[in-house]
């Protein structure tokens, strides 16, 4: 599971992405730049594309495949076309707008001269009753295949990476439930695919030099029992043993209903998946190693994928921007911005902020550093006393760690029940924490100079607690101490800028009384 480098493309081209904004496109984006060609993004909410954290790196079109609007102009000299929207809600009738706006894509890119379009859809057996989703799926894929443009269809399954639907379902089930009574659809086959090899694939077929027309099969090459995914996740994810009970349950509808009410997951999005899952979803051929080689390192195995997707989590989460270091494809597993607040763990932020021109910078960050320990936490010392104790009591680390020195941190250093993640001297604290608690937990403290240079200029101190919650237990933890966190954390705020205040003042006072 070792990182992977992202080869330039021997030959760079122009590139649009239908569906920049998804999923899929935000994480194929950013691989496509590497790779040297020239994009462009194409959605309908152009706010959130120019957010993304590629967003100044493109060339950004608005485009509503629901009347195809911008459609024309997006497509104009471009090479290669990916078709990565799919309608998982929208109304009885969203089978023929999809096949209509796949027609008129294709008529577009016709019309534009474009010479290849990449589409991914879902595996399904042949010769089975469909559903709804994956039957309009299906339709597509032939309509681009009939068109007079190469199109390479390909077909995945279960994607496992922290975002996708199918794996927050998988997750979000294994969260809430020790034990599962299913229908008996959890007893069909399926094939997860880790999001890093779609990914690539995808990526790939960009640069594919023969002529592809047809649909491509792309998966990890094992395959698993769809309760068997789940209880492995649980066994991964260091949960404890799941059950899962088949029953002759009826109805897919009401099967997707219920998940919809036990997960964060909208319903528009639990019951199409639930009813997509009524086959089985396996390769059924490896056709696309004729065209595509697999990755340097290998396809994911499902053990690889989920804890690729977990990693993130517990490595910290807290960080909301494109991380260079990590590389793309280890990125792509994690959270991103622009994922829906359904995916990854439930999130929660207390983030206060305030401005001063009565303290430096320096002072602020000396405070700062020296917190916990001897120094305390600069706000209801009792409170963090109990908190303290308690934590001891159920096997944690308590405040009987402090520090190791008094007034200077490292990275690694605990303070307290916390540890330093990350330290940028001067600028930015932030601490994970080691307390026991039902999720992951980070204390994120940043000083910013508004005007660089200027004597006695504003500064502004920004505070962040951010919670990840593992389950029902540890979303009413947040919850139970949110009183708390509304009188703990304003007050610590003022009074980290109070001692600053202080210790300047004593530090200018022993100054003139040296010079007397």
């Amino acid at each position: 599971m070792g990182k992977e480098k992202i080869q330039p493309s021997a030959h760079p081209k122009k590139v649009l992405v239908l569906g920049a904004t998804g999923y899929i496109g935000g994480r194929l984006v950013p691989r496509l730049l590497q790779a040297g060609h020239e994009v462009r993004a194409a959605a309908r909410s152009v706010t959130k594309m120019q957010h993304a954290p590629w967003g100044d790196q493109v060339e950004i079109h608005y485009v509503d495949l629901e009347d195809n609007t911008g459609l024309d102009g997006a497509m104009h000299g471009v090479d290669v076309v990916y078709l990565l929207v799919h309608a998982m809600g929208g109304g009885g009738d969203f089978e023929e707008r999809e096949a209509e706006s796949a027609r008129q894509i294709a008529a577009a890119a016709e019309r534009e001269g474009v010479s290849r379009i990449i589409y991914l859809g879902g595996l399904h057996p042949e010769g089975v009753k469909l559903s709804p989703h994956m039957r309009s799926r299906a339709e597509v894929a032939r309509i681009l295949l009939e068109s007079p443009v190469n199109t390479v269809a390909f077909q995945a399954g279960i994607i496992i990476g922290s975002g996708s639907a199918s794996f927050e379902m998988i997750r979000h089930l294994a969260l809430a439930l020790r034990v599962m009574p299913a229908p008996d659809w959890v007893e069909n086959r399926v094939e997860p695919v880790a999001i890093r090899d779609v990914l690539h694939y995808l990526l790939a077929a960009a640069d594919a030099t023969e002529d592809i027309n047809q649909i491509l099969d792309i998966g990890s090459g094992e395959t698993m029992k769809y309760s068997e995914v789940m209880k492995e996740f649980a066994a991964i994810a260091g949960l404890k043993p799941r059950k899962v009970l088949a029953l002759p349950l009826p109805a897919a509808t009401l099967s997707g209903i219920w998940v919809g009410l036990v997960t964060p997951l909208p319903m528009t999005l639990t019951i199409p998946l639930v009813r997509s899952l009524q086959n089985d979803a396996v390769t059924n051929s490896r056709e696309v190693d004729r065209y595509i080689p697999q990755p340097p390192a290998g396809l994911l195995n499902y053990r690889e994928a989920v804890t690729l997707a977990l990693r993130r989590e517990h490595e910290g989460e807290v960080d909301t921007n494109w991380d260079a270091d990590m590389g793309p494809l280890d990125q792509s597993a994690g959270s991103l911005p622009s994922d829906p607040e359904w995916a990854g763990l439930a999130r929660f932020e207390d983030a206060r902020s305030t401005e001063t021109d009565q303290v430096s910078s320096e002072a602020l960050w000396e405070v700062i550093e020296g917190i916990g320990g001897a120094n305390g936490w600069h706000s209801w010392p009792l409170a963090w006393k109990v908190r303290g104790v308690w934590d001891k009591l159920v096997g944690g680390a308590g405040l009987n760690r402090g520090r190791r020195l008094p007034d200077t941190l490292r990275v690694g250093d605990p303070v307290d029940w916390w540890r330093v993640e990350k330290l940028e001297p001067g600028h930015r604290l932030l601490l994970r924490a080691e307390m026991k608690v039902a999720g992951h937990a980070w204390l994120e403290f940043t000083v910013e100079e508004l005007e660089p240079g200027k004597p006695n200029g504003t500064v502004r101190l920004t505070q962040r607690a951010v919670f990840y919650a593992q389950n029902l237990r540890g979303r009413l933890y947040w919850r139970s101490m949110a009183p708390f966190h509304r009188s703990i954390f304003p007050t610590m705020l003022e009074n980290i800028i109070e001692e600053a205040r202080n210790a300047e003042s004593r530090a200018s006072s022993g100054t003139a009384e040296g010079a007397r």
